[in-house]
């Protein structure tokens, strides 16, 4: 019986220590995952608070820029070209000429350097704007887009200016129109023509092109026609004058790629030519005149005629290889080696004209002596002493009494020779009055005719031929 009452008790109870425990189990459980919310948030709003003050100490930290996102570069693949499979993207070129460095003749080239800008439309680069006003970057923006690839043609040396920044623009417009603009100094050919030279006129062109974009794919063009081209006021240079700058365009052809479009800026250049006058021209005309200068010097004056004339010479050649020093060596004759040749072949010819005066006016005395009977050894010994002292030709008139240098017997040879000096001092003094009253007369009577024709024969020819020179190359 008291068995029976214990299991009804234990019956009874045992649901409800189930049920408190539970309860207890659950009470804890809820405690503690409210109390691990709490640490939770807890750690969350720590590590916030630690993330925003990283980020305010890590400024560095690159993020995608504003801009950038507006433009959406990251949506679009800018390596194709604008309209890629239509028709093909206009690109409008506007240039302004900031100088011309140098111009070289030997390495046939010019130097200039210039503001190139590029119009063209992009419609991936449009961005929403209630001010209508563009956007203006430097040249990082410029490698994630697509930029035309416009190259000098013939072009020897290139560089974009980078101090204290690269010198290039990018300006985006909201309909997605873009100026891109650069700042280059460009060394490129020039094909030039000498045969004129210095009297001439170069033309030289610089010459723009899409290297990658034929016809098909891209066309280039001046943005505001004849306008586009553009040129500092105060450009100027050393050697030339610079008579007009023009801008034209046209095409090219490549057998492997097509047809493409070419600009071309187009310029004059003439020549200073007082320079050359003063380094070439004005000294070689002295070297002509003073090479005339021997026609009036006694022609028994070897000594002063042949040096005068070997100097001439030698200064003549060296002007003409100074001037060809700082020239290209062409294979053609240049205007300038025109004048100079033949000044040189004037200068030649007054050496040439005195060697045949010299030989003439020896064979004439030979003659003379022959006819005098005057060809014993002490004359011919005496005559060229008397020659020696004053360097004259000497006449009946004026020169030695002949009488004193009579062939002598062989009885007084001796007292003959004893009394030589003495004679010939007196000789001499004798020779020396008569000279001082009647040089010009002894000059005028002695001249060769030869000399006498080329005083009025080479000065005559040289004045024609400056006439035609002149007046064909001016």
């Amino acid at each position: 019986m008291v068995l029976v009452i214990k299991l009804l008790l234990l019956t009874c109870l045992w649901p409800t220590a189930v049920l408190t425990s539970v309860s207890s189990q659950s009470d804890h459980h809820h405690h503690f995952h409210h109390h691990h919310q709490q640490k939770c948030s807890s750690m969350k709003k720590h590590n916030s608070k630690r993330e925003i003050k990283m980020r305010k100490l890590d400024s560095t930290k690159v993020r995608p820029l504003k801009s950038e996102q507006l433009l959406r570069i990251d949506d679009h693949d800018f390596a194709m070209r604008p309209g890629f499979g239509g028709s093909p993207i206009p690109v409008g070129i506007d240039v302004q000429v900031e100088s011309i460095d140098s111009i070289s003749e030997v390495d046939m080239d010019f130097t200039m350097t210039l503001y190139l800008r590029h119009y063209w439309k992009d419609e991936r680069l449009s961005f929403p704007s209630t001010k209508n006003r563009s956007m203006t970057f430097d040249g990082r923006l410029i490698k994630k887009i697509w930029v035309p690839d416009v190259f000098f043609v013939h072009s020897k040396r290139s560089f974009i200016h980078d101090t204290t920044m690269e010198n290039v623009m990018l300006r985006v417009y909201p309909d997605g129109n873009v100026l891109f603009s650069l700042r280059i100094t460009v060394s490129s050919m020039c094909f030039m023509d000498f045969s004129r030279f210095p009297l001439d006129t170069q033309n030289c062109s610089l010459e723009l092109e899409s290297y990658a974009y034929n016809e098909d794919d891209l066309m280039l063009y001046w943005k505001h026609g004849n306008e586009s081209l553009s040129t500092d006021e105060h450009i100027s240079l050393s050697q030339f004058f610079i008579e007009e700058f023009s801008a034209s365009s046209g095409l090219a052809f490549y057998s492997s790629t097509g047809w493409y479009n070419r600009l071309f800026i187009n310029f004059a250049l003439r020549r200073h030519i007082f320079f050359f006058v003063l380094q070439s021209y004005f000294p070689a005309m002295l070297m002509v005149m003073l090479s005339w200068v021997s026609f009036w010097i006694d022609r028994r004056a070897v000594p002063a005629r042949v040096s005068l004339g070997i100097t001439t010479v030698l200064t003549m050649s060296t002007i003409i290889t100074g001037v060809s020093a700082s020239m290209p060596q062409v294979s053609y004759i240049k205007a300038v080696d025109v004048y100079l040749w033949i000044s040189f072949l004037f200068v030649f010819l007054s050496v040439i004209e005195y060697a045949a005066v010299n030989y003439l006016t020896t064979a004439e005395e030979r003659k003379q002596l022959k006819k005098r009977g005057k060809v014993s050894g002490m004359y011919n010994i005496d005559a060229v002493q008397a020659m020696a002292f004053d360097g004259c030709y000497h006449d009946n008139e004026t020169d030695i009494d002949m009488t004193t240098f009579a062939v002598h017997s062989e009885e007084s040879s001796a007292r003959g020779r004893a009394a030589s000096i003495p004679n010939l001092d007196a000789t001499r003094i004798k020779r020396k009055r008569s000279l001082k009253g009647n040089v010009g007369r002894i000059i005028l009577q002695n001249n060769h005719v030869i000399d006498t024709y080329s005083r009025i024969i080479f000065p005559t020819v040289y004045i024609v031929f400056n006439f035609f020179y002149w007046g064909l190359y001016v």
